[in-house]
């Protein structure tokens, strides 16, 4: 839509983490002295009830084992906007790493309630109290999950799924050959939210600002220049000592030589290197020549972590 492709796979992640909150559930049936003779894990899967009471009936395939109960199954039966929930338009979620330079945004989403429908099937009523006894005490009437809804960012949401209602259905009407089937249905409402596009943009490191409504200056106006610059590290007569292993910047040698330099950096002043200003070199952990500048080194393009200073872009002052 509107020419730009995207999926972030919200309906499928929501139908998962509505499935996943009952595909634990366990009963236990046991003899007239109270001893367990059979527990087992009682299945789920997306599909609607009347299919599954239609294979439950006759199954195609004769060769395979019947279906057996009990056994649930659930389905989306609708979705509806949440104007209550609507957040600003124009509100965003960033996300970013210094080390990336980049960051990811997105607009605030859409919010829906998605209406799910859970079946319990059992053949006995005992079987299917089991059930919904480990069920209705989560919810009141709501229970809460996170969902881990765009990957891109990284963003966990916290939805409520709130039980709305609770109902049972026989559907023995037959004869006695007839398999019979209890049906227990709980209505349940998600308050989810759709998100649009993720956008990714480079992070901003120069700033070129026309400051109007005039560039003249009689009129108040003035043209100035944003620009990253490093303050030098100054060294004084006695010891100064950079941080060991960062990169530096010769910016003055003051009243140093190069040969104090070789000397600092290779422990000879008759050796062949020949530091020179504006020559890069790594910190040794031992003291910078005498009254000499040097200026560090941005790193992996963090040029902003350094002062930034104003200067004037046109060439003449504001006298206003």
């Amino acid at each position: 839509m509107y020419g730009n492709h995207f999926y972030n796979e919200s309906t499928r992640r929501y139908v998962a983490v509505f499935g996943t909150m009952f595909n634990d559930i366990e009963i236990t049936r046991k003899d007239n002295a109270g001893t367990a003779i059979q527990k087992m894990v009682v299945p789920i899967n997306y599909a609607p009830m009347q299919k599954m009471l239609a294979k439950l009936e006759q199954d195609p395939n004769l060769d395979a084992p019947a279906m057996t109960l009990p056994r649930m199954s659930f389905e989306i039966s609708g979705m509806t906007y949440s104007a209550e929930r609507k957040l600003g338009s124009l509100n965003k979620t960033v996300s970013g790493t210094t080390s990336s330079g980049t960051l990811q945004t997105m607009f605030s989403p859409a919010p829906y309630d998605i209406e799910f429908q859970l079946n319990i099937m059992t053949k006995y009523n005992e079987d299917g109290m089991k059930i919904l006894e480990q069920i209705l005490p989560y919810f009141k009437p709501d229970c809460t999950v996170s969902v881990k809804t765009i990957d891109a960012i990284n963003k966990y949401v916290d939805i409520p799924i709130v039980l709305n209602s609770v109902s049972q259905e026989d559907t023995y009407e037959s004869d006695f050959q007839t398999r019979r089937a209890l049906v227990w249905t709980l209505n349940f409402t998600m308050k989810a939210f759709f998100y649009g596009p993720v956008t990714e943009k480079k992070r901003i490191k120069f700033v070129d600002v026309d400051l109007y409504p005039s560039l003249v200056d009689s009129e108040g106006g003035e043209q100035i220049t944003v620009q990253v610059e490093t303050i030098p590290v100054t060294a004084t007569a006695s010891s100064t000592v950079l941080e060991s292993g960062k990169q530096y910047k010769i910016y003055d040698f003051g009243t140093s030589t190069q040969a104090d330099w070789n000397t600092y950096l290779t422990g000879s002043s008759l050796t062949g290197n020949v530091y020179k200003l504006g020559d890069i070199f790594t910190a040794n952990g031992n003291s910078i020549p005498s009254f000499s500048q040097v200026t560090p080194v941005p790193t992996n393009g963090e040029e902003w972590e350094y002062i930034v200073q104003i200067v004037d872009g046109d060439g003449t002052e504001d006298e206003s």
